[in-house]
């Protein structure tokens, strides 16, 4: 276990007042434009159900944990990296929000832990399947893999 070069967590700073709360996720003088959203999508995951193992070979993903309970997995398979190898398992929703930047060719999942349903937001810095959905999918399903190297715990 430990850090992956390129891989970001930072804790959502929320601001509340008596209407409720908000919190930035990204804003375009924080972030380097290589990484600056094309899309963005909310999804829903019932409980115990787990999304990846995968990765991309061009695109970072930018996700927003900010509900129900999720536990994150990633692998840095890139050999060039100086934490290639190194692993990374971690809890955050709505106990411990965060955002979450995942580059290229880092390997990753998610498995909603929680006892409900919990969204995440992902605002990806590429169009999926490219423009008009007219490219092949930038995406390595390990998941499906009866030999797949990354489990989840």
């Amino acid at each position: 276990m430990g850090a992956i070069e390129g891989c970001e967590i930072r804790d959502l700073t929320p601001f509340e007042d008596e209407r409720g709360w908000l919190a930035e996720f990204f804003r375009l003088d924080e972030l380097p434009s290589s990484l600056q959203p094309r899309m963005g999508y909310l999804s829903l995951t019932r409980p115990g159900v787990a999304r990846g193992p995968h990765e991309h070979e061009r695109q970072t993903d930018l996700f927003l944990f900010f509900s129900g309970t999720f536990r994150l997995y990633a692998w840095d398979m890139r050999t060039a990296s100086p934490t290639y190898g190194n692993r990374l398992r971690m809890d955050l929703g709505e106990a411990q929000p965060a955002v979450v930047v995942v580059p290229p060719g880092v390997v990753h999942a998610y498995r909603n832990v929680g006892s409900g349903d919990a969204y995440i937001i992902n605002c990806p810095n590429g169009l999926y399947a490219g423009e008009a959905r007219r490219d092949p999918v930038d995406e390595i399903r390990h998941e499906d893999r009866m030999d797949s190297p990354f489990h989840l715990d």
